[in-house]
């Protein structure tokens, strides 16, 4: 294992090739920093940028916040969105959490957290959810279905969703930020991809493997991917990944720095 900080030499057919971020960040975001500290040379192509939704139904969603017994978050930027109207939560509120980077966020601010599943994703919260559910048998007892307010993005599966309601759960689901297309400078990435510069090609999101193939197109998005391996951040970007005909490795640790250890890993010893 190589040591923190200190970025093992790459084998010589990675070494002079690049790792594509394809999340909304800048060149100094934080899975392209920790990617260079690993000694990896980064090409930027954020496929997604997010935007603020129209913030009416989220504002009138928090002024009834007294009537939910839960929020759930699944992003950073669903935080933002409710951190503009509600500084700290109601003290009856439980919180729940996909992601230590999100949950990261929320403590900074004094909140605290009830439920963040292991496994960071939707389905992991719902499994969290209900195991949280089980070690409370009065409350379950009271038969009174839990409302949750789940401030989500434009894009939002229905796996949380339609999880929490299955465990009887009365959600409602608000549009907190909007993620969508990026601009991408679709000559120079075909440019990399067509002089072989690209080792590898990272996703956050299934939003993120969506844009970039409208982007480049059904050809060079094959292309690319048959040429270099691609990482994912969890089981449901690769499912989108598998929808158009790729495979992927799963970081171990759905965070970006399990990211970059994935891709780091997996240009040193090919697994």
């Amino acid at each position: 294992m190589t040591p923190r900080g200190v970025a093992a030499a790459l084998s010589p057919a990675t070494a002079q090739r690049a790792v594509v971020v394809t999340r909304a960040e800048s060149h100094d975001g934080p899975l392209c920093r920790e990617l260079k500290r690993l000694g990896l040379p980064v090409l930027l192509w954020p496929a997604v940028q997010i935007h603020a939704a129209d913030p009416a139904l989220l504002r009138e969603a928090l002024t009834r916040i007294g009537q939910f017994d839960w929020i759930v978050f699944a992003s950073r930027p669903a935080v933002a969105a409710v951190l503009e109207y509600l500084s700290a939560p109601p003290p009856h509120l439980r919180v729940a959490v996909i992601g230590t980077a999100t949950a990261k966020v929320l403590r900074r601010r004094g909140w605290s957290l009830d439920v963040i599943p292991r496994d960071a994703n939707a389905a992991g919260l719902v499994q969290a959810f209900e195991a949280w559910q089980r070690a409370q048998p009065d409350k379950a007892a009271q038969g009174a279905r839990p409302r949750v307010l789940y401030p989500a993005s434009s894009r939002a599966l229905p796996t949380l969703a339609a999880g929490l309601t299955r465990l009887g759960a009365e959600v409602t689901q608000v549009e907190a930020y909007r993620t969508e297309g990026a601009p991408l400078d679709t000559a120079a990435c075909r440019e990399a991809i067509a002089a072989g510069r690209v080792a590898a090609v990272t996703f956050t999101s299934p939003s993120a493997v969506q844009e970039l193939a409208r982007a480049l197109g059904a050809e060079d998005f094959s292309r690319l991917l048959r040429a270099a391996r691609a990482v994912v951040i969890g089981p449901t970007t690769a499912q989108e990944l598998a929808r158009h005909g790729h495979g992927a490795v799963l970081a171990q640790s759905a965070t970006l720095e399990g990211v970059a250890r994935a891709t780091h890993q997996l240009l040193n010893t090919g697994s």
